[in-house]
């Protein structure tokens, strides 16, 4: 049987409470043995170096990041670990449709 799939999308700085619970639902997904896909856009890029985020990546959430929102954010992407894929909205439309669950934290 294929794994179920949650897809998250963070739109919200660092010190936005979204942050802590998008990291509580991926670690559970994560635990639960499901497949996790975050995307971050908007000022969520600005979580892009943050630890909590990173070590997720580490633990097997698929990682994305609006490339474009970086730039409109001057988020620097040098250095962004393999484990980050930067894109466009096409990938977050495929995370959308591709998922059995899709939340927004905005």
């Amino acid at each position: 049987m294929e794994k179920k799939k949650l897809g998250l999308l963070l739109s919200t700085g660092p010190l936005h409470p979204n942050v802590v619970t998008v990291v509580g639902l991926c670690e559970e997904a994560l635990r639960s043995d499901v497949d996790v896909y975050l995307y971050l856009i908007d000022e969520g890029v600005l979580n892009l170096r943050d630890p909590r985020l990173l070590s997720l990546s580490a633990a097997g959430v698929k990682f994305f990041v609006c490339a474009y929102g970086c730039q409109q954010h001057k988020v620097s992407t040098d250095n962004v670990g393999s484990d980050v894929t930067l894109c466009g909205l096409v990938v977050l439309s495929n995370i959308i449709t591709g998922c059995d669950r899709f939340i927004a934290f905005n």
